[in-house]
Parts: structure tokens; sequence; C-alpha cells
């Protein structure tokens, strides 16, 4: 009874919070998300789809490495890698070659968490995010136009610091494009009317708290879907450019065109961007604090974000699960992307065909679970916690393949397999993780819990690669990744398990309300939002 008590006082505490700010607040605002910037968001993430940085630079490092290794059992450089081991020098040891993968994965997230400490917190002060966003998608086009000059075996140590580049060019522009959703989702005109409609009693907040969490998912969801569609045609026209290039006709043709593809991918990349440079509205972030400068206030924020996501108990279980999860993730993606490239002999029409059945899978997967969520009225962490499971069933597969030939990443036809199930059940982590965020943050500090969990995501997307590449060379076994990506992937459940979201949109009422009456944090306008925001 007294739980119960209690209950009906933070309730209450939240709709009190609700009555007592002014109605001014929605009115003022003079933010509204029009449909040309929605869909220029949408489009945006058409070209920064990964293509460039994320599928094809990492292959043809690779392919490079393949190409420029030798296979231990002789003399170096005498045998050229084949069915065998393959390895290079690298950092002052020889490396097997998926190891250096690895380690260059590593080292390139290594190198983002210690960049977005230092200026992820330039999305949320003034109006500096868009030009963030902009600068690192011109970088990441010139980093795929410079692949152009790195198409022989010779040059694979050229390639290191172009697929280090586009990594880090492709994750910061998708960390600062995604530091838009949340105000994007905000001030969208339902979304406004929704809460105007709780403020002036027309609507309870259970509903108006259920409207804007299916409104996030929607944005997520659809936009994943428009970029998984785009996808499919910039492969297809990919897959022609191949056939006029004859890439299968001999290995230089083939490992040119991986470079052209990579090139192919940047451009188009530019030109769907335009519309987001031009029409996304400049939203207000928040004031410096004072005696803080520019240079030292990532450091600031994340040292902040840190200590008040410690009061906010909720979030920090989220915290924990989104930084051991994503990093199972990130690493397993990798190391079945090494063995994937192996199994097709980096053949650049094989992967093209590879990613085409991906994102196909894909976009039926996102939008499926959409459906699936808005039919039945489902939650944030209940689609969540299902996709997250089926990443579980994807260490297991792989982990098969420590004790047998016959299953685990051993055989082409898995690969394919792997691309249907990896689009279908695995990719919505993609947009349900980054929803999921914002239901356990509070609004008015959104960008700065969003810079924490991109830190924090690309933190431990440098701890898994680092293990993984130490186990195969410890075990000469590609697949003994999988045995510790399983175990810690299983660990992390527990803490999503035990993430209550309605209780953390109270902890986050009452956060609001603590921290507005010292005034930690401040806006660029008059406007403040309200606890009904979360």
């Amino acid at each position: 009874m007294a739980s119960q008590d209690s209950e009906e006082k933070h309730s209450e505490s939240i709709v009190n919070a609700l009555k007592d700010s002014s109605d001014s607040a929605i009115c003022e605002s003079e933010w509204t998300t029009t449909r040309l910037e929605l869909w220029s968001f949408y489009v945006f993430y058409i070209g920064n789809n990964g293509l460039s940085g994320f599928n094809f630079g990492p292959s043809q490092f690779q392919n490079l490495l393949f190409l420029a290794g030798y296979d231990p059992s002789q003399p170096p450089f005498t045998l050229a890698c084949g069915d065998g081991d393959c390895v290079l020098p690298y950092l002052g040891k020889v490396r097997n070659i998926n190891a250096i993968v690895l380690l260059t994965n590593g080292i390139s997230f290594a190198i983002q968490a210690a960049l977005l400490l230092l200026i992820g917190a330039w999305a949320d002060y003034g109006r500096w995010r868009p030009n963030i966003t902009i600068f690192f998608t011109i970088l990441a086009v010139a980093v795929s136009f410079a692949w152009l000059g790195v198409d022989d075996p010779s040059q694979w140590r050229a390639g290191i610091p172009l697929y280090i580049l586009g990594l880090i060019t492709y994750q910061c522009t998708l960390t600062f494009w995604t530091a838009a959703f949340p105000g994007l989702v905000r001030d969208l005109p339902e979304v406004k009317e929704s809460l105007t409609q709780v403020k002036h009693g027309k609507k309870d907040l259970e509903a108006h708290t259920k409207f804007i969490s299916l409104s996030r998912n929607r944005v997520s969801n659809i936009s994943f879907t428009i970029q998984s569609l785009g996808e499919v045609l910039i492969l297809a026209v990919m897959v022609g450019i191949l056939k006029g290039l004859k890439s299968d006709s001999s290995t230089e043709a083939n490992t040119m065109a991986f470079s052209v593809l990579i090139a192919f991918s940047g451009g188009v990349w530019l030109l769907v961007a335009l519309p987001w440079f031009f029409f996304e509205k400049r939203r207000p972030g928040l004031k410096l604090p004072p005696g803080t400068t520019i240079l030292a206030v990532g450091f600031k924020q994340a040292y902040v974000a840190f200590r008040e996501c410690l009061k906010l108990k909720q979030t920090f279980l989220y915290l924990i699960f989104y930084f051991l999860m994503g990093d199972v993730l990130n690493t397993t993606v990798t190391v079945v992307g090494t063995l994937q490239n192996s199994l097709v002999s980096y053949s650049t029409l094989q992967l093209t065909l590879l990613l085409i059945v991906g994102i196909v899978a894909q976009a039926i997967g996102i939008y499926t679970f959409w459906l699936v969520q808005k039919r039945f009225g489902l939650s944030t962490k209940t689609m969540l916690t299902f996709n997250a499971c089926w990443i579980i069933v994807l260490t297991i597969w792989g982990l098969i393949g420590v004790h047998t030939d016959k299953f685990g990443f051993k055989h082409v036809w898995e690969v394919w397999a792997y691309q249907v199930f990896y689009g279908v059940l695995v990719c919505p982590w993609y947009a349900y993780s980054q929803t999921m965020i914002s239901e356990v943050s509070p609004l008015p500090q959104m960008f700065l819990f969003f810079a924490l969990f991109s830190v924090v995501g690309k933190t431990s997307a440098f701890i898994g690669p680092f293990v993984s590449s130490a186990i195969i060379e410890d075990s000469s076994n590609n697949n003994m990744p999988f045995s510790f990506l399983f175990a810690l992937g299983a660990f992390s459940m527990i803490f999503l398990w035990f993430v209550d979201v309605p209780r953390s949109r109270i902890e986050c009422a009452e956060f609001i309300q603590a921290e507005s009456e010292r005034k930690a944090f401040e806006t660029n306008t008059s406007a403040r939002e309200t606890p009904a925001d979360v």
C-alpha cells in the first residue's frame, strides 16, 4: 500500500510540474518541423549509408592485405596467400590479416572516442552541429575519392589511413546527424499539438507519452527504411558499373573496381546530403557554462552527463547495456565481415550482390518491426529486447564454427543466409537502440545524453576489436572471438531486463525539476521544455 501511495505521489509530481509550466512555452516556440525538413533528414541517410567507409572501404583494405600478404608456412614473401593462413608485418609484429583489420578497426574507434570527447559536445551549444555535420560529410566524400589512388597491393599501407579516416568520418557524420533526431521529433506539428492538448486538459499524460514514443519510433524506422530502399538503388547501379569494368576478369580489375565503387558511393552521398545542408533548421542549443571554453566543454560535458546519469538509475542501466551490446554487435559484424570477404575471395560483384540482399532484408526487417510495434502498441524496450536476442543468436552461429568446419561462417551459402538474417532480425537495433536513448533521457538535456551515449558507444567499439584481435592471434582460430562476444552479449541482457521505462520518466521529471532550480542547464531561448516532453 505504501508503495502504491509512493507511485501516486510520483505521478502527481509530474502532473503538477506540467501544470506549473507556462502555457506560452509551446506557443512561443518558433521551430516547427516541416515535411521538407523531415524528408531532407530521411534522404541524407541514403548517402550516409556506410557503403564507402563501413562496407567497401574495409573490404578493399582487407583485399589489399590479402594480395600483399604471404603464407607463414614458407619464408616471408615467398608464397602468396591462398587457402591457408595469411600474414603481414604490422605495428612491430607479424600478424594474421584478419587480426590486422580488427586491430586497425579498434584504433579507428579509439580515435573516434577521443574526438567525440573533444567536439561531441559542440552539437549541444549554439548552432554548431549543422556545420560539423557538413564538415564531416565533405571530408568523408574526399576520403572516398582518395581511394581512387589506392588500387594496388603494394599500396596497402596507404590504405591504413584511408580505412581509419573512412570509419571516423562515417561514424562522426552519423553521430551529428542523429543528434538532430530529438529536436526534429519534438517539433513535429502533431507532437506539439498533442502536448498542447495535455496542457489544456484535453488529453491525459499517459496517452501523450505513448504518442511521442511512437512518433520517435516512426521517424527512426521510416528513416532506416528509406535509407535501405535508396541504398538498394545505389547498389543496383553499382552492379552495372562492375559489369562495365569487367571486375571479374582479373584480380587487378577487381581491386580497381573496389576503389571505383567507394568513390561512386561518396559522390552519391554528397548529392543527397545537399537538401539537408540547406533545409535543416538551426535550432539553438545550450549556453556555454560560465568560465568554460568551447575546447574544454566536451570533457566537462562528459563529466556532467555521467554525473547526472548516476542520478538516473534507469538511464545508467541502459547506458551499461548500450556499452556492452554495442561492442558485441560492432565487433561481431567486423569479424563476420572478415570471414565473408575471404569466403567470396574479395569479389566486388559477389560482395555487392550480398549487400543488395542484406539491404533489402534490412528494409523488410525494420519496416516489419515498426508495423508490428504499431499494430500491437508494443513498447520500445519490448522491441529492443526481442531484437537483442537475435544478436546473441548471431554470436552462437559463429561460435559453432570454433569446433567444426560444417557450420559457423565456413561456407558461401552461410554468408548469403547471414545477410538475410542480419537484415531482418539484427538491423532494427540501429533504430531501436537510438530511440531507447530518448526514452530514458530528460529532453531538455537530450543532446547532452546523446553525446554521452555516443562517446560510450565509440569507447566500447574499440575494446571488442582489440580483444578479438588478440584472441585470433593467440588461438589461430578466426571464429574464437565469438566465444567472448557471446558471453559479453548474454551478460549485457541482464541490464536491459532491469530497465524500467515508466520509472525512468518519473526519474527524468524529478531530475528536470531539481536541475531547473539550480539552473544547471540554460538554453539560448526563453522557452523551456516541460516534463511532459520526456
